[in-house]
């Protein structure tokens, strides 16, 4: 039996309600990476569109796109850039301060780990108000990335983050959306 990419991912991702506070629904993609097969056919959907493409680096947000970051940049031959909350990376580092719903937070990565021109996909398992993703992409920019394209597994799209980064010019893939928050 073929199971769609849809079905696939609502019987790997577990929601779990009212975390981390009432209202909200976390859509757990723990569940997801511990499916092998789940696992392997998601980074095979967010590879595909850029097959054959010279992706010189995959850039993952702290912590979960470090995990799909790093099996993405394996299966394209690339490099791996961690994007780390402020004061976890060892080295000369350039960061950023982005709003979150309760204040701001700091996020950096190494000033050599990107060179100036090349070509970067951004990787998170999650966007919703895109926050974080877009502040990750102000951060390669600085250092002069091509960001050719954010990918991530879910799409809260009610939330309007896949539109800030549409709006910054980058393109945007996803798997599988969720109404609401």
């Amino acid at each position: 039996m073929n199971t769609s990419l849809e079905q696939t991912l609502l019987g790997a991702i577990r929601t779990i309600p009212d975390y981390p506070r009432p209202g909200v629904m976390f859509r757990d993609i723990t569940t997801l990476l511990g499916n092998a097969r789940a696992f392997r056919r998601t980074i095979d959907e967010l590879v595909h569109p850029y097959a054959g493409a010279k992706i010189d680096q995959v850039a993952g947000i702290e912590a979960r796109g470090f995990i799909l970051g790093g099996a993405i940049a394996h299966q394209m031959s690339a490099g791996f850039v961690p994007i780390r909350k402020k004061g976890k990376l060892p080295h000369e580092t350039v960061r950023i301060a982005y709003s979150l719903e309760y204040g701001l937070d700091e996020m950096e990565m190494h000033k050599d780990a990107v060179a100036a021109g090349e070509k970067v996909i951004l990787v998170d398992d999650l966007i919703a108000t895109g926050g974080t993703a877009e502040a990750a992409v102000k951060l390669l920019r600085q250092i002069g990335a091509d960001i050719v394209a954010a990918c991530f597994i879910v799409d809260l799209p009610d939330l309007g983050g896949r539109k800030k980064l549409e709006a910054l010019g980058v393109d945007v893939r996803t798997l599988i959306a969720f109404e609401g928050h």
